[in-house]
């Protein structure tokens, strides 16, 4: 990678861009991450990817810089968008907070606290992949959420074997060590709640 990487807001990126990153095919484009974003009583395979790339660009107010909150960053390498990192107040991802296996297994707080945040995807695009940009993205993620007053923020990532590009939108143990973050849990074999405070 020779150009330096740009990490903005998605506010401050156009639809177009965020289109750009996730492209038509492949598990970004089909998740355009709602996953974790499933209100009660819908399913993921439920709902169309129109409404999937509708709400996300609702949740980022992609094209709006001066909207008051976004749901995520963007990465450029020159103009050309390449990653994505979604980070906003853990209680906002309502699917995530219902899941109870990972990573809430053994952990005693509520899950829908606002003061903790939440970084649920790295994702990266073909071709720009292996080049560290998915761990410049996890501390510009961190610094966000710092930066606008969480008093924590987590990450729930896979630890790594031989996987497959599907499973790696949620990070890897040492994208988000690098990044200053800790375990804090194991729920399940591969999965890790990793977390670090402000201050």
């Amino acid at each position: 990678m020779d150009a330096p990487l740009r990490i903005v807001p998605a506010n401050e990126a156009s639809p177009d861009d965020l289109d750009g990153v996730f492209g038509a095919r492949g598990v970004g484009a089909r998740c355009r991450c709602q996953r974790y974003r499933l209100e009660r009583g819908e399913s993921f395979g439920g709902m169309p990817v129109e409404e999937r790339i509708a709400r996300q660009l609702e949740q980022t107010a992609a094209g709006d810089p001066d909207a008051a909150t976004t749901s995520g960053l963007v990465a450029y390498l020159d103009d050309e968008p390449v990653g994505w990192a979604a980070v906003a107040p853990r209680g906002e991802h309502r699917g995530l907070v219902r899941v109870f296996t990972v990573p809430w297994l053994r952990r005693h707080e509520d899950p829908a606290d606002l003061s903790v945040w939440a970084i649920t995807c790295l994702f990266v695009r073909a071709g720009h992949r292996r080049q560290g940009i998915s761990r410049q993205l996890a501390a510009a993620a961190v610094r966000f959420a710092l930066d606008r007053g969480a008093r924590a923020v987590e990450a729930y990532p896979i630890v790594t074997t031989a996987v497959i590009d599907e499973e790696l939108h949620v990070g890897t143990v040492p994208t988000f060590a690098a990044a200053g973050l800790i375990e804090v849990a194991h729920p399940t074999k591969r999965r890790v709640v990793m977390r670090r405070d402000a201050g």
